[in-house]
């Protein structure tokens, strides 16, 4: 439904309307307290590569983005001469082969289909090493329309996640972009050892 063509579109028409513009807060603070740079990172459904752009310009080595289509990260690369253009894999992400330390969420979640939840928890869970670390943010309501961003709530979270992750945080985020505040869970969960 929500396939290659559709995210292109999107992009095309100037529809992808939760573009921050940048790295949102939550997902600063957090990268800014990590210290080792070698960490193997994926940040999919990279949108218009804020994340990944981010990493690269904090010396972190051993990044990649994951995204259906290039078309937002080529409108950010157009924007950003220095951009990490050669760390980007265009595949789908129930398709992807990899081994992750940290994977960084950020709206991509949010972009799947609904009944795509449990598929989603169960390719993080596959991706990540013994003790990896799935972290970022989730929106903590509900939006009145078919089509991407969906929402959800804590409770629906918690359920989703605890057979296969330990949930160290999961609140609402203090530091919330403007638009956001008030309606953004914050997470960090690490993946429960086989």
């Amino acid at each position: 439904m929500f396939d290659k063509e559709f995210w292109e579109k999107k992009y095309a028409n100037s529809e992808a309307q939760w573009n921050a513009g940048s790295i949102t807060t939550p997902i600063k603070e957090y990268i800014d307290q990590l210290t080792k740079k070698d960490l193997a990172i994926l940040v999919p459904g990279i949108g218009h590569g804020h994340e990944l752009m981010y990493l690269y310009e904090n010396d972190f080595t051993n990044i990649s983005g994951l995204d259906f289509t290039i078309a937002g990260a080529l409108e950010a690369y157009g924007l950003m001469n220095n951009f990490p253009y050669g760390d980007v894999i265009l595949e789908d992400f129930f398709e992807h082969d990899g081994q992750y330390d940290l994977i960084i969420e950020q709206t991509f979640f949010c972009s799947l289909p609904t009944d795509k939840r449990s598929d989603y928890v169960e390719k993080m869970y596959d991706l990540l090493k013994p003790g990896g670390k799935l972290v970022g943010v989730l929106f903590d309501c509900y939006f009145n329309q078919e089509t991407p961003p969906f929402g959800g709530s804590k409770e629906e979270y918690l359920e989703l996640f605890k057979e296969k992750f330990n949930i160290q945080v999961l609140e609402t985020a203090h530091n919330s972009i403007k638009p956001r505040a008030g309606r953004e869970l914050f997470f960090i969960i690490n993946k429960q050892h086989d």
